[in-house]
């Protein structure tokens, strides 16, 4: 978009006002309050700080939560994670209720396939084609929110939950490693310096630079990791066969402030993760390959790498009663896949060369504007274009029409995608009605239209409110009529008559393009506090879909392919509790979900017949499922020295023929201690002892088995790591 449409959206009149509170079930640690924004008649030139205070003020107008659910975690919950900062973020998300751990670094939240939308400071972040290779630094998170449930209007396309992160700025006080503000966090530059060694090979470096004057701030972090357990190992042993990861990330936030009501902003990061695809000794041979020999499949050379970039410029502010932020930006995303020449052929009878990438420009806008006293009207709209392209390169051996290998001599198949734009569309209204100091409703619609493989739309209606039903009890509920289409950067349509005669012959001929899934969600819960210490959370939900999608590794590359069931339907229960007195708090999480679908209708060719016939029947398990999951973590200060223990509990994911069975269950339990030094030539720095899964607990996640399933995946053993950080 151009200058004139910015103009445009800065000149018009309107207005926000506080965002709604949904019933909130906050981390251990709750968040620290906002400054107050400084009164401009006060004084005549206000503080960077102050401005920035105020403009985030002014920010959070834009986003309600009324009738979702909330579990928010901020810095200082964060420092209470065994590994604190370094903790990734699928690690920090799984301490929610509700979120099932799964391989590669993937997370299911209430009974999806990922379907998770990230926003930084209130701007979607299109996702990227990876699930093991973490895009987000976690040292960026000043708060974090995971809302769920039926959401308002605002929100579209990745719906199973939103990660909402609000980010360090260089006009706030910066934090230590242990979450408490930094002696020197007014002073105009500062920043930290950290390092953890440990188990499994690992190095991490980590730094972070803050700054202000009166009109620029910025934030800058950037963090290196290598280990030689990047991703799950598929033995049990303790020491994977080749899997060392290298991966760097880096973010930054800068900012210009134009007056007291208006900032413009530019964030901009990048990830580059390099991985070796970990090995299973002792597998047979399936195929011959002329001149080969015998090949150990200990010493198979695969590998992963995987880019992300972006870079996101922000006009955001407030114009007489109008609060607004308007944003341009870009991503590209890739995944390159480089086989085993040798090893793939004979072990899986096919090598292929997968290149990956996807390229989207984004536009987002969001108002809001109050009226007659008791309404906020809010709206807004989003628009992107996406460049898709999917490369295979790969050598198969000849075959018969049983699949049979008839020669020993490979053949190479050019199996390219057709370049398209993907566009997307998507305009909102919705409204929050205070009706009285109890009650605040919130009712609006939404439209979507989606152009890319096939062209989809839908007008979605959304109802949520919440009652105050006393100082201690809250209600929340919610309807959500759903649209989330297929992710544009995970299909790859294959040319099915390229592999005939070969020994990558697909089991099916079907061919059908994904679909958009459409979905009514209803949601209900209740936050009760009890005295002074203990506030408790107890939240239903229900979802009724039509094209239910889902996602499985059916190649041999590490990444994931869409389909769609004919029907699904999902429901849970989620319980939380969390404590807090003195310097003892804990929280635990406990949620019952089941997630089923009938009836593979896109994607068939990767299926085997008898499976398909059997889910055209029959109700299955989707291969992420997980009966009860649990979470929790208890953390104590003594006299300085801050004790931490959290834990995992899974009753196990789904395996065997269409997902009829499931794994058994397991425990993973995670112990920390730290504490501050004042060090010689050094001054303050935190020391972190953690020790992950100190039960050296083995456990699996996948075995092989199911539904779109690759390779075994096994939990972590113990490892030992020691953290060392600096702020100055």
């Amino acid at each position: 978009m151009n200058k004139n449409f910015l103009a445009l959206a800065i000149t018009l009149t309107l207005a926000g006002m506080h965002a709604a509170n949904a019933a909130e079930n906050p981390a251990p640690a709750a968040a620290e309050a906002a400054p107050a924004a400084a009164d401009a008649s006060d004084a005549p030139t206000l503080k960077s700080v102050e401005v920035n205070a105020k403009l985030d003020q002014s920010r959070n107008q834009l986003s309600p939560g009324i009738g979702a659910s909330q579990y928010v975690i901020d810095q200082q919950a964060i420092e209470q994670l065994p590994l604190g900062d370094n903790t990734p973020l699928n690690q920090m998300l799984l301490q929610a209720p509700g979120v099932v751990q799964d391989s590669f670094g993937s997370i299911h939240v209430r009974g999806d396939h990922g379907d998770l939308q990230y926003r930084i400071n209130g701007i979607i972040l299109p996702e990227s084609i990876s699930e093991f290779g973490q895009t987000i630094d976690p040292d960026l998170i000043e708060r974090m929110q995971l809302l769920t449930g039926a959401l308002p209007a605002q929100y579209g396309y990745r719906t199973a939950g939103v990660v909402e992160i609000t980010t360090e700025s260089g006009a706030h006080r910066h934090h230590d490693a242990d979450g408490d503000d930094d002696e020197d966090g007014d002073k105009n530059f500062g920043g930290r310096v950290g390092f953890m060694a440990g188990s499994y090979g690992t190095l991490s470096p980590e730094l972070s630079l803050h700054g202000s004057n009166d009109l620029w701030s910025f934030f800058f972090t950037a963090e290196y990791l290598q280990n030689d357990i990047g991703i799950e190992n598929p033995t049990s042993a303790r020491n994977a066969i080749h899997d060392h990861s290298n991966q760097a990330k880096s973010f930054g936030y800068v900012s210009y402030v134009l007056s007291d009501d208006a900032r413009l902003s530019f964030m901009f990061g990048a990830t580059n993760n390099r991985f070796e695809i970990p090995n299973r000794p002792g597998q047979p041979q399936q195929y011959t390959l002329a001149g080969a020999g015998s090949v150990d499949s200990a010493s198979l050379d695969q590998r992963q790498r995987e880019v992300t970039t972006f870079g996101i410029a922000a006009l955001q502010g407030k114009l007489g009663t109008t609060d607004y932020q308007v944003s341009l930006g870009q991503r590209y995303t890739s995944v390159n896949y480089r086989p085993d020449p040798v090893g793939d052929l004979v072990f899986n009878g096919v090598a292929g060369i997968i290149d990956r990438s996807n390229r989207a420009n984004t536009l987002q806008a969001d108002f809001s504007t109050p009226f007659a006293g008791t309404h906020t009207l809010r709206y807004g709209l989003y628009a992107s274009n996406e460049t898709p392209v999917s490369n295979n390169t790969a050598l198969v051996f000849p075959a018969d029409s049983a699949g049979n290998q008839t020669s020993t001599t490979p053949i190479s198949v050019i199996d390219n995608a057709p370049h398209i734009n993907a566009r997307t569309y998507g305009l909102y209204v919705q409204d929050q009605w205070d009706v009285s100091d109890k009650l605040t409703v919130n009712y609006g619609l939404r439209a979507d239209k989606v152009n890319a493989y096939v062209s989809e739309g839908q007008v979605s209606p959304r109802f949520g409110l919440t009652y105050q039903a006393s100082d201690t009890t809250t209600l929340h509920a919610g309807y959500a009529r759903y649209f989330t289409p297929p992710p544009t950067e995970l299909i790859s349509p294959t040319d099915i008559a390229k592999f005939q005669g070969t020994t990558n012959q697909l089991p099916s001929n079907a061919n059908a393009a994904t679909l958009s899934e459409r979905s009514h969600y209803f949601d209900a819960g209740v936050s009760q506090k009890l005295g002074d210490n203990w506030t408790l959370g107890l939240d239903a939900y229900y979802r009724k879909v039509r094209n239910l999608l889902d996602e499985g590794q059916f190649g041999a590359a590490l990444v994931f392919s869409p389909f769609n069931y004919d029907q699904g339907r999902v429901r849970g229960v989620e319980f939380s509790a969390n404590y807090t007195n003195g310097n003892v708090n804990g929280y635990l999480n406990v949620s019952s979900s089941r997630a089923m679908g009938k009836n593979v209708v896109t994607g068939q060719y990767n299926f085997d017949q008898d499976e398909l016939d059997y889910i055209a029947t029959h109700w299955v398990h989707l291969d992420h499922d997980q009966r009860l999951t649990a979470s929790g973590g208890l953390n104590y200060n003594w006299n300085g020295t801050k004790f931490g223990a959290d834990f995992l509990y899974g009753s196990g994911l789904r395996r065997d023929f269409a997902n009829t069975a499931h794994l058994p269950k397991y425990w993973q339990v995670n112990l920390s201690a730290n504490r501050d030094f004042n060090l010689p030539a050094i001054g303050k720095t935190n020391i972190r002892l953690a020790l992950i899964n100190a039960t050296d607990e083995v456990y699996q996640l996948r075995d092989g088995s199911g539904i779109g399933v690759g390779a075994p995946q096994f939990g972590p053993r113990v490892g030992a790591y020691l953290l060392v950080s600096k702020a100055f």
